[in-house]
Formats: structure tokens, sequence, C-alpha cells
């Protein structure tokens, strides 16, 4: 256990305790925690893009998770009641730990279904909550589409340059035909609904609620279930150069998702579902084609991968691959859509 971390736990008074890291995770580092009580905990160092006061947002929405009968992650007070600790420039907090597993991908509709059951229930039940801390330039595809297209710019020196270069092209002139105006209005959402945010039952079949809450915020639905549908509809997960789209985990997680969220869908909305999906693969594409280049920003697998630009290119890769796969059936996944999920008379 290093100093920092010993220091962090001491203010909520843990001192023997045995800690490991949780490898999961693209943005915070985390690490579970067992007292000499037999007491489970996740300790989480904030990556420095969240404010400290996101805490306050996630101890009012975890509030009313719990309120409503969701299993959520709820924070853990220090010994002189405070929601998180600075250990110099550093915010770390203790929340409650959760006893399951999360998944980097669907490959079961079982699976998806349960995982649109558990955030259909996660949006109604924070159907009026209004969140504090706001992160910016969420889903500002111009802004991350244009940050591509500088870095291929100024980093023509990068030792990877030409094997990244042709991606960022084929992203650029994939995005250049997206529909960037006139989202519905926004509603109150996870943020970023991935596969491995939603955790799993023991046995990983059955999910039992949502994680990693710091980007709770309003967002208009089609991009939040867009985000949640590029991860969960993609089998080869995030990690992988040969992206897809499978309609089945699509239809599946709608039908979940319509068991338990809001009854009020506009047609607005659900007619924006399928192009917001692609429009997150592509802007996600461009973010980790950026990255590749300049290595700063995304986690990365040291054990698969030789670099950071690596995994960054890869995964850039594997998002271009699933937005070409829906794509290609486009047609088809709207039909699906409006089966699985209409809108409210």
């Amino acid at each position: 256990m290093s100093d920092d971390i010993a220091g962090v736990l001491m203010a909520y008074g843990i001192s023997d305790c045995a800690v490991s890291r949780i490898a999961s995770g693209l943005v915070n580092r985390s690490w579970k925690v067992i007292s000499n009580a037999h007491q489970r905990f996740v300790l989480q160092q904030l990556n420095p893009i969240f404010d400290p006061a996101v805490n306050e947002t996630l101890l009012r929405a975890t509030a009313k998770l719990a309120e409503a009968g969701l299993l959520t992650p709820q924070l853990v007070a220090t010994e002189d009641n405070q929601p998180f600790v600075m250990h110099g420039d550093e915010c770390w907090r203790l929340l409650t730990y959760i006893d399951g597993t999360t998944r980097e991908r669907f490959t079961a509709a079982g699976q998806a279904q349960s995982a649109g059951r558990v955030l259909g229930a996660f949006h109604r039940a924070l159907a009026d909550f209004e969140a504090g801390a706001v992160r910016l330039s969420v889903h500002d595809t111009r802004q991350h589409i244009g940050r591509l297209r500088e870095t291929l710019d100024s980093q023509r020196g990068h030792r990877d340059y030409d094997a990244i270069a042709p991606v960022g092209a084929a992203i650029l002139e994939r995005s250049a035909d997206l529909a960037l105006a006139g989202d519905p209005p926004p509603r109150t959402a996870h943020g970023d609904p991935k596969a491995s945010n939603v955790m799993f039952d023991g046995d990983g079949k059955t999910a039992i609620c949502m994680i990693d809450l710091d980007t709770i915020g309003p967002m208009s639905l089609p991009l939040e279930l867009g985000d949640a549908l590029r991860s969960w509809c993609n089998p080869a997960g995030e990690d992988e150069a040969s992206g897809s789209f499978d309609l089945n985990l699509l239809t599946a997680a709608l039908v979940g998702y319509r068991a338990s969220g809001p009854v009020d869908i506009t047609a607005a909305e659900q007619e924006a579902i399928v192009p917001a999906t692609e429009r997150i693969q592509l802007e996600l594409a461009a973010r980790f084609c950026t990255d590749a280049l300049l290595e700063a920003y995304f986690a990365w697998d040291e054990q698969r991968f030789a670099s950071r630009s690596a995994h960054n290119l890869v995964r850039a890769q594997g998002q271009l691959g699933a937005a070409n796969a829906l794509a290609a059936q486009r047609g088809q996944a709207e039909d699906a859509v409006r089966t699985a999920l209409p809108a409210a008379a």
C-alpha cells in the first residue's frame, strides 16, 4: 500500500487493511479495500477532469436512487463527515462496495436486456433530479472532430503517424455527413452508460446497478442511449480493431429499457436514437485516434499493448468499424427501435 493511499484511508479511520488495484476504468483509478473488520470498500482517485464538487452531486443522486429502492454505490463519509479527501492536489473518496462483476462487452441478448432494464430504472428514478456540477463539452462532436483534424496536422512527427493518419482520415470522412444540430431536450442521464459501467451479479447474467456516476447530468436521451448502444451492441468490445453492431443486442437492450424506463419517450427522441448511436461511435473514434497521437488522456492496457498509442489506435479502429457496421444496416436498426421502444401516443 502506497503512502498516499495509507494517508487517505487514515481520514476514514482505516489503517490495517488489504488494498488491491481494480484494473477496469479509463478515467478514475480504483482500489478494493478490505479492512481488518472485513468491511469492503472501493477507494477512488478522482481524475482531474472532474471538479471535487461532483461528489456533492453524487451524494444527492445516490440518495435519490436509494429512495427509489435501487441498488447503488454510495459515498462513505470521513471521520470528520466529509464526502471526499483532498490529498495534495488530488481528490480521493471512499465508496460502498457492491458485490458483483462487470463486463467489458455483452455477448448475449439477456445481458443487454437486463442492462437496459437497469438503465431504464435509473432514468426513471432520476427524472426530476437536478445535477450540480456538469462537465463541459460532453458529446460536443464538432469539438472532438475538430481536435482530431488539428492533431493530425500538428503531430506528423509521431513515431506511429503513418499507421494512425489513415484511420484519422477515415473518421473525418465518415463524420462529414453527421447531423449535429437539433438534439431533443435533455433529461437527467448517467452520462457514460457503457458496458463496463453496468454492474452484474456474480454469474454475469443479471444486471444489478449502474456504477461510475460522476457523469450524471443533463443530456439528450438519444445521445445517452446512443452511448449505451454503441457499447452494448458491439460484441467485440472496445479493445479490438474489428468493431461490429449486433441488431439482436439492440432489440434486447431497448425491450429491457422500455420495461422500466420513462413512459414519455417522444417521437423525436425515438427517431434520433440510431443517428445518435452512429454519432457517438464516430465521436469516440475521433477521441481515441486523437489520443493515439497525443498519448495524454485514456488509460491503457500495458499487458496487451506496447504503448498508449497502440491501444488507442485499436480502440479508434474498433469504433470506426462499429459505425460502419451500423450504417450498413441503418434501416433495419431504425425498424428495430420503432418496434422495441415505441414513442408515447
